[in-house]
């Protein structure tokens, strides 16, 4: 069952907006399909990002203590609860929530004067994500399992994540449709991604074995999909979230990004995207057949400090404040002027 909505109240960049004596959370709805997060830095995208993600993982891993590895451990190893709390409701009585519901059931953590009270969930809820972090992880995998269950590393829990779930075995069979997209990425990227000895390669059509360090970072993108795609992780019914897909990505491959994530939620796979790049929204948009697969939100600073608001459409015009169309369109009226 795909995501529905989140709720934030007092919970980083997301302070309570005060409407007389009320305390209104931000809160954003989803589509089922393609969610595409825009805005300006520190309007909290990757924020949005990390709790669906980190909502859709702590209650099925009993392997976590909630107490050491909760939603902190999703935005930095070095983070603790107090960090999530805004500056002004760390000395008060009044409660930081965050809420991620499917509709149905819901994921909700409960803080107050820095520490966690509580978090509850439905017992069936259930829904496989994978979180692709804007970090490329792979070219580091070598050893870094071992090492991160001995020390204490420098990398939050997505990135962590990323390299188990890119480490899976493969699965024995392939739908024709996720065929299909591993095609689409091996023609890119000239290749397949291959694990040996803790490492990851790129093999090459011509029988070349690339270090994937070695490979331009744009395609390594493209690789970790076609890994993830590969290991059976994105089924129906399951989330894919991925922050900045356009970064270090050549703009000629925003198509192909975009036809991939379309085809990926044509069956039955929602996704949640951060970017910058109004290209790479725009063929989101361009590209899709009907309207409800693809739904833009935009976040932007409210005229009350620390109060992050969002607009949401199906069409990127219909936004407001949306910081990269003005952006884009300044600079298209340099272009005019000269």
């Amino acid at each position: 069952m795909a995501i529905q909505s989140i709720r934030i109240k007092n919970v980083m960049a997301f302070g309570a907006k005060k409407i007389g004596d009320n305390e209104l959370p931000f809160e954003l709805t989803f589509c089922p399909g393609i969610n595409v997060i825009i805005g300006e830095n520190g309007t909290g995208k990757t924020t949005v990002l990390k709790m669906i993600y980190a909502a859709t993982q702590i209650p099925n891993d009993n392997q976590r203590e909630v107490t050491s590895h909760f939603l902190h451990n999703y935005f930095s190893p070095n983070m603790k609860v107090n960090d999530l709390i805004t500056i002004s409701t760390k000395n008060s009585n009044r409660n930081s929530t965050f809420e991620v519901s499917n509709g149905v059931q819901s994921f909700c953590g409960i803080f107050s004067g820095g520490s966690l009270l509580s978090y509850n969930t439905d017992s069936n809820w259930d829904i496989p994500s994978v979180f692709i972090p804007t970090t490329e992880m792979l070219s580091h995998s070598n050893g870094f399992l071992a090492l991160n269950q001995k020390y204490q590393m420098p990398f939050d829990q997505t990135q962590i994540d990323i390299i188990v779930n890119a480490s899976l075995p493969e699965a024995k069979e392939m739908p024709p449709y996720m065929q299909a997209i591993l095609d689409k990425i091996s023609a890119a990227i000239d290749g397949e991604v291959i694990q040996e000895n803790d490492e990851f390669y790129v093999l090459k059509k011509d029988g070349r074995k690339l270090r994937f360090s070695l490979e331009a970072e744009g395609l390594r993108k493209l690789g970790l999909l076609w890994k993830l795609i590969r290991n059976g992780l994105l089924e129906p019914g399951s989330i894919l979230i991925w922050d900045e897909p356009e970064a270090n990505l050549n703009p000629e491959l925003f198509s192909l990004v975009a036809e991939i994530l379309l085809e990926l939620q044509k069956n039955g796979i929602q996704i949640f995207v951060a970017t910058h790049s109004y290209n790479f929204a725009k063929y989101l948009e361009i590209r899709r057949t009907e309207d409800e697969q693809v739904q833009f939100h935009n976040l932007y600073h409210s005229e009350q400090p620390g109060v992050i608001e969002a607009s949401s459409a199906y069409r990127m015009e219909d936004l407001h404040n949306n910081h990269i169309m003005i952006a884009d369109n300044k600079l298209l009226d340099e272009i005019y002027d000269l």
